[in-house]
């Protein structure tokens, strides 16, 4: 009995060996063959390489807004676009939002203010454009940014008003190339700010169509120093006009004590803000439920992506069965001789069966060369992240096998059932 595992081990191997043999004397017709394999499994990995890659860099951007926060954005109502040579627009959270947020919304830890004001910032004969975010030290506990140098704003510098700033990474390279950066003075409007520390800088934009916080060329100053020297009127002078608008707080970052009761708070603040702006001139944005709705996204995207790519699979299998049935009808005589000689059917059947699970296997293992490669590819060449699942790789070798497995079980009966008479008389 101890002899039977490996009796039957060795009749599989006399039966592979003989597919590989048979499969090898037609080389450019299995080759063919397997191309519908090849093109199914490689789409398969590498569509959904791409689909992963995509989403998951979304998500990865909405998390890094806080899956705990709140962002409010001031937003100039349509409105008060007019085409006046000179406007005063008048909008946007107010520091009285700010406090009532804090002190009677249910679940709110803090809240982080923000100015945001476009202004010129000079080192000796350098010059560049960057935006001034007035705020607290809790803006980098909310919005975390590495520090690469000095430190981040404190509490005794929003006390003293202190003409200090934070720049980012982009800003002090362009700003101080060839300069001391910590300690060193800026010009930043009519003002100048000692450099105290070095953030890294960040892609701005949006995420999930959230406007992220920060942006690459951002210098923080304390929010006290902000109203003082800045004030809360913003000047924007554009060809043959100038915008002057009243903001008092561009933006609002607020962190709930808990994940579960994000959507709660956010639906207190909405219902707050109606009451006290009679326009709507503020966006508010959860990150948490765009991240579950971004994850939801991927799913669904996934399952379409696999969806089409399998149906590649499906044209490669019917590509086998249909060789497969071929190569019965052109090997009659050969199955004839085998069933006279004391063939089983369940050999036959087994020999037609593991060559198309060779055929399939092996167009699976070169697809998923080719699945792997093409998101490198274009990784490398368009610059999109792309990310390989081991799911995708798993399921689509799998399925390359089942492929193999069940368009081949029609051919191996139908040459198992030959009539060994007939089968010898077959010309």
């Amino acid at each position: 009995m101890a002899l039977l595992p490996q009796v039957n081990l060795n009749r599989t191997l006399r039966l592979v060996k003989l597919g590989v043999k048979t499969l090898l004397l037609h080389k450019l017709r299995s080759l063919l063959t397997m191309l519908g394999v090849v093109f199914g499994v490689g789409s398969v990995i590498a569509m959904l390489a791409v689909g992963t890659g995509a989403s998951r860099e979304a998500q990865e951007q909405i998390r890094r807004l806080g899956s705990q926060n709140i962002i409010i954005h001031s937003v100039q109502p349509q409105q008060d676009q007019t085409t006046e040579r000179v406007r005063m627009s008048i909008y946007g959270l107010t520091y009285d939002d700010d406090a009532r947020i804090r002190e009677t919304i249910p679940f709110v830890s803090r809240t982080v203010p923000a100015k945001l004001i476009p202004q010129e910032a000079r080192v000796g004969g350098r010059q560049m454009e960057l935006r001034v975010v007035g705020t607290t030290p809790g803006w980098f506990e909310l919005v975390e940014r590495e520090l690469l140098a000095g430190r981040r704003l404190q509490e005794s510098d929003m006390v003293r008003s202190a003409n200090v700033t934070v720049l980012t990474e982009r800003s002090a390279r362009r700003l101080l190339a060839t300069e001391q950066v910590l300690g060193e003075s800026v010009r930043i409007g009519s003002n100048y700010y000692q450099v105290v520390g070095i953030i890294r800088s960040e892609t701005g934009g949006t995420a999930g169509g959230v406007q992220t916080p920060d942006q690459e060329v951002d210098a923080y100053i304390p929010i006290t120093t902000a109203r003082e020297r800045f004030g809360d009127i913003v000047v924007r002078r554009r060809e043959g006009s100038t915008e002057r608008s009243l903001v008092e707080l561009h933006q609002l970052v607020v962190e709930v004590d808990a994940i579960e009761n994000v959507q709660a708070a956010a639906t207190a603040i909405e219902h707050m803000l109606r009451r006290f702006h009679s326009r709507e001139d503020y966006r508010v944005s959860v990150p948490l439920a765009l991240l579950r709705q971004a994850e939801a996204t991927q799913r669904t995207f996934n399952i379409v992506l696999g969806s089409i790519a399998g149906i590649s699979l499906l044209v490669g299998g019917i590509g086998i069965m249909n060789i497969m049935l071929a190569s019965v009808t052109e090997r009659t005589r050969e199955i004839g001789i085998r069933r006279a000689i004391g063939a089983k059917r369940s050999q036959i059947v087994g020999q037609f069966l593991i060559e198309t699970i060779v055929l399939s296997s092996t167009g699976g293992l070169i697809g998923i060369a080719v699945g792997v490669t093409i998101p490198q590819v274009i990784e490398y060449f368009a610059g999109m992240p792309t990310v390989v699942p081991l799911y995708a790789v798993v399921l689509s070798l799998g399925i390359s096998v089942a492929v193999g497995v069940i368009f081949g079980i029609y051919p191996a009966m139908r040459a198992a059932k030959l009539d060994p008479i007939v089968a010898l008389r077959y010309d």
